[in-house]
């Protein structure tokens, strides 16, 4: 993964350079090296849309639910990965780099829950070394990983020793309290 001959980056510069940023590149910052996200497919972006507007509908009022351009910083593992779907229920915390009084760059540090979409290139990392590092967030009660081959949806939760739960078709799954039907997500 990593290019030994790429230069140290602070997360005060990686989060500076993302928020100006305009070319559409997601980028993650892991130990002080960045490296570019591929490509999302087109049944990724599907997914991701269906995903984000079950949450919003069912937490509105009650927390925030984001997509993948909020950058969540793991300060435990040295990371500033970019979930999918990201939700924060009460006040939001934030690493800031701010200069001259003007916010120049910010990542979320307090997610309760996180939504990854699988794919061929991702699964190994989501379900490895994302999810370890994603679990030493205190504030993290649920991670959520969406099949995009199958119609199938793995919940891991704090509260259950991180254990998964498999929801299939024509089931409900709680997110935070919310009730979202499966096949919703992946409805046309």
């Amino acid at each position: 993964m990593a290019d030994p001959a790429q230069r140290y980056v602070s997360l005060e510069d990686f989060l500076t350079a993302e928020a100006a940023d305009a070319s559409g590149v997601r980028h993650e910052w892991v130990d002080g090296h960045v490296y570019a996200m591929s490509g999302a497919s087109p049944e990724h972006g599907r997914l991701v849309a269906n995903v984000l507007a079950e949450l919003r509908a069912a937490l509105r009022g009650r927390c925030s639910v984001r997509d993948g351009s909020v950058a969540i910083h793991i300060a435990a593992t040295r990371a500033g990965l970019r979930p999918d779907v990201s939700i924060v229920c009460g006040p939001i915390t934030k690493t800031v780099v701010e200069k001259n009084g003007r916010i120049e760059g910010e990542a979320i540090t307090n997610p309760c829950v996180i939504v990854e979409v699988l794919s061929d290139t991702t699964e190994r990392d989501d379900r490895g070394w994302k999810f370890r590092d994603y679990r030493t967030l205190p504030s993290l009660e649920e991670y959520v990983l969406v099949s995009q081959h199958d119609r199938r949806v793995e919940i891991f939760r704090r509260s259950r020793e991180w254990a998964s739960e498999v929801i299939a078709p024509r089931q409900l799954m709680l997110i935070r309290g919310a009730e979202i039907s499966l096949d919703a997500i992946y409805d046309e």
